[in-house]
């Protein structure tokens, strides 16, 4: 397929652009947010810049620009239509406390209708400003702007809190009105003269989103003005790609249709005619491969990121067996996303044999359950047939009883049998489901997609003496079991830690003694805590514990418990314990942790342990 411009030439083009208007570029922040047990995966660029945009000084300025990988699990069902996503990727720029409204309009102006750019017709374009309400007024700055620069005024629609205001994430925080940019995707070449947002939705698709944080959400619910008003904006490089190409299907970018084509050849079956579960398969296995290919990449669990990843797949293998494919496939299409991503996200070629032995792993464990499962489903749905037939009563509900046995003894989730009743229009009785489940734990899906709550962690006191009991138990892991040891990912709540970490064996209890000792230790100095601005590569001088890799801009915050002077070596009896990467925030002193102890150490997935601390 021939294409217009391709996924590469837009990055490249966003970059350069705010580049050249005195933006930082910055990477890519991992899918799996590090110390936020708030939320399962990377949403949005905002996301890994909320203590930014909360005020907090960022060491690469205050003008950034980056492309952020991002994963929705919220979007699950809907997959299968023209446009969502799991795994995408959002171009962003950002302003903290820089410039604002105007400054942010005319760029976003610029970059869409510039003949070096993305030359688009400025008559394709329409846009949203926020309509104002008791909270806050109507955005005339938003509507002037967009008047000056020539846009009529007709295409300028003025909608409510719901459509054009973002955040806050939680109940309180940084929110603001928005302006939303549509492109034109009707049947006409150009729009006809009245058309705009309000009165033709159908006809036009948002292409990018100025956020502009200019309040704070009290508790109370009355907003107030903030001291520092940011710009987030977020540009869906996917649908951004397909219009510019004349698509109004996601599917048809270059960075999708390849795995659209192995489907095909795999299966046999033409995209046109089985367009649902073609999308599924793509959608779902690339978004698993990102996860697992990520520098804190998760396998297939029964919890909290892991579980989502088995989700992908094993939903991605039932359609596979819907398109009549007996062979293995998840594998080819691994490696063709692996393909595809290699010179954007080097880890997920860093990553491959383990993303490929996963995807081979849970593709033949699952095979096996899905055969068994089906057979079952089917033999219920004769019965309700027979039973129609006998009785004239149609049945239609399944039992909860009915589907806990499909779950229990064939091993069959409850989403699995879920979309089976609803394909076959009927219903499952869940209350009853959920009494027979009550003595299994499994993270349900409605847990794990409902888990985020805003982009900030807790950090009230305990978070806070947990996250800085981390950096002293990732220095004593590595001095006790070797500097193989880094960092897999954290999850820390005011009640405990929890810390996954690399290590091929299961730790002894000599070894769970001693790393304990050392923490205890450094807990007992009562060490002061400190951070520095640094280069990476002074950071790395300096002995500070890191990700070296795509995750880091030029400058970098370092935390250092002890003399910030000396070389950590996470031994107490030296001056300097530890040096990290870290974005904080951490408590002043190690002596108000208290004592640490291990309660749990077991495995994660494969060549990764985790181990479960609390403070008493």
């Amino acid at each position: 397929m021939k294409y217009m411009i391709t996924t590469k030439e837009i990055r490249k083009k966003y970059i350069d652009f705010f580049e050249s208007k005195g933006h930082a570029v910055i990477s890519s922040a991992s899918l799996i947010p590090d110390n936020d047990p708030t939320v399962l995966f990377t949403t949005a660029g905002m996301h890994p810049l909320v203590p930014y945009l909360m005020g907090e000084k960022h060491p690469a300025g205050t003008r950034l620009v980056d492309v952020q990988k991002c994963i929705r699990t919220g979007d699950i069902d809907e997959v299968g239509d023209k446009s969502h996503l799991t795994f995408f990727e959002m171009l962003g720029n950002w302003s903290l406390g820089d410039y604002f409204k105007k400054e942010a309009i005319e760029m976003s102006y610029e970059f869409l209708t510039g003949a070096e750019y993305l030359n688009i017709d400025p008559w394709k374009l329409a846009v949203t400003v926020f309509e104002g309400d008791d909270d806050a007024p109507f955005d005339n700055e938003a509507k002037e702007t967009w008047l000056a620069l020539g846009l009529p005024e007709n295409r300028i629609s003025s909608l409510p809190k719901k459509d054009n205001w973002w955040g806050p994430a939680g109940q309180t925080g940084p929110c603001g009105p928005d302006s939303e940019m549509f492109y034109w995707v009707g049947e006409e070449e150009f729009p006809p003269e009245g058309s705009n947002v309000a009165t033709d939705e159908d006809n036009w698709m948002e292409i990018w989103n100025d956020v502009f944080m200019q309040y704070g959400k009290q508790t109370d619910g009355t907003f107030l003005a903030l001291d520092q008003q940011n710009v987030d904006t977020g540009m869906g490089l996917e649908r951004v790609v397909a219009v510019l190409n004349g698509y109004t299907d996601v599917y048809k970018v270059d960075s999708l249709y390849p795995l659209v084509e192995l489907v095909e050849e795999i299966s046999g079956k033409k995209y046109e005619e089985h367009t649902l579960s073609i999308r599924v398969i793509v959608d779902h296995l690339r978004a698993a491969t990102m996860i697992m290919g990520d520098n804190l990449g998760v396998a297939p669990g029964n919890m909290d990121q892991g579980y989502v990843v088995r989700k992908l797949i094993r939903r991605a293998i039932r359609h596979g067996k819907k398109l009549g494919i007996e062979i293995t496939f998840c594998t080819k299409l691994g490696e063709k996303v692996i393909d595809i991503f290699t010179d954007v996200y080097t880890e997920v070629e860093k990553n491959k044999d383990f993303v490929l032995k996963e995807l081979q792993k849970e593709e033949e464990q699952f095979s096996k359950t899905l055969e068994s499962g089906m057979k079952e489903f089917e033999k219920l749905l004769k019965g309700f047939q027979m039973a129609f037939e006998k009785t004239g009563n149609k049945i239609t509900e399944i039992s909860g009883k009915q589907a806990f046995k499909l779950y229990d003894t064939y091993g069959f989730p409850y989403e699995m049998t879920e979309e089976l009743a609803k394909e076959n229009h009927l219903t499952i009785d869940k209350k009853s489901f959920d009494e027979a489940f009550e003595k299994h734990q499994e993270l349900s899906r409605k847990g794990a997609e409902q888990k985020f709550a805003g982009g900030l962690a807790d950090h009230g006191e305990m978070s806070t003496k947990y996250h800085t009991a981390t950096h002293l138990l990732h220095v004593a892991l590595r001095r006790v079991l070797g500097e193989h040891v880094e960092q897999k990912g954290s999850n820390i709540t005011g009640d405990r830690l929890r810390f996954d970490f690399s290590h091929p064996d299961k730790m002894t209890p000599e070894e769970i003694a001693e790393v304990e000792y050392l923490v205890n230790e450094a807990i007992a100095r009562d060490y002061p805590m400190s951070f520095r601005e640094m280069t990476v590569e002074e950071a790395k001088k300096q002995g500070a514990i890191g990700l070296f890799g795509d995750k880091y801009g030029e400058m970098v915050k370092v935390y250092t418990v002890g003399d910030p002077s000396g070389m950590p070596h996470g031994n107490p009896e030296e001056d300097t314990f530890s040096k990290e990467i870290c974005g904080g925030p951490h408590v002043e002193r190690t002596g108000v942790l208290g004592k640490f102890r291990i309660k749990k150490e077991e495995s994660s997935s494969a060549g990764v342990r985790r181990i479960k601390g609390v403070l008493e």
